[in-house]
């Protein structure tokens, strides 16, 4: 007769560090009997709780961008007064010789640079005489001019530019308003300019 068999005993496992420390973990949720007490963790399990956590990461500071150099202030930009036409009366006045210009400039014959130089200077002076109606003379531009040494000036070119110019912004502080003078005073070659009043008027080209 056969012996009977003995029970196989289960072979011990032994737990993981992280086993352990969740046994742990979860044996101190429960009430304990009297006198009982929790098994003491092994090296590993008391490691596993000791493992420092993960200093956190410092984050980088995001770079500054560059300051931009404070814009540059421009100056500000002259503004054009209004023109006003010669009134009807004072021009009859003017072709009538009931009254005569202040002062006169006589730009015909010269180049376009000298021309428009003389013309502000010529304004900025009858101002300061305090002058209201001047006359300046363009031409006709019928043709061409001779000049010393044989050079030829176009005075057509004064006929046309001399408006722009009296039109500009910077010259609008001196002009009040401009129209073809009678023919008394050269008709289509020549202009009426009237000037604004000196304590009215803004600063003086140079």
């Amino acid at each position: 007769m056969s012996e009977p068999r003995k029970p196989v005993r289960p072979r011990h496992r032994r737990l993981s560090d992280e086993e352990v420390t969740l046994w742990v973990e979860v044996a101190r949720t429960i009430t304990p009997k009297s006198g009982a007490r929790l098994p003491a963790l092994s090296t590993a399990g008391a490691l596993a709780e000791t493992v420092p956590e993960p200093s956190p990461v410092k984050k980088k500071r995001p770079k500054e961008a560059p300051q931009e150099p404070p814009a540059r202030m421009e100056p500000p930009k002259l503004s054009a007064l209004p023109l006003a036409p010669i009134e009807r009366r004072l021009r009859q006045r003017l072709s009538r010789g009931h009254i005569d210009v202040d002062m006169r400039i006589d730009l015909h014959g010269m180049r376009q640079d000298e021309a428009h130089a003389a013309l502000r200077h010529f304004l900025a002076r009858a101002r300061q005489n305090q002058a209201l109606i001047v006359l300046v003379v363009t031409g006709k531009g019928k043709g061409k001019v001779e000049r010393d040494q044989g050079h030829f000036v176009e005075t057509g070119v004064l006929r046309r530019s001399v408006p722009h110019w009296l039109s500009a912004p910077d010259l609008r502080q001196i002009v009040l308003g401009f129209e073809e003078a009678s023919p008394t005073h050269g008709g289509g070659g020549a202009l009426y300019v009237r000037l604004r009043s000196a304590r009215r008027a803004g600063a003086t080209p140079s």
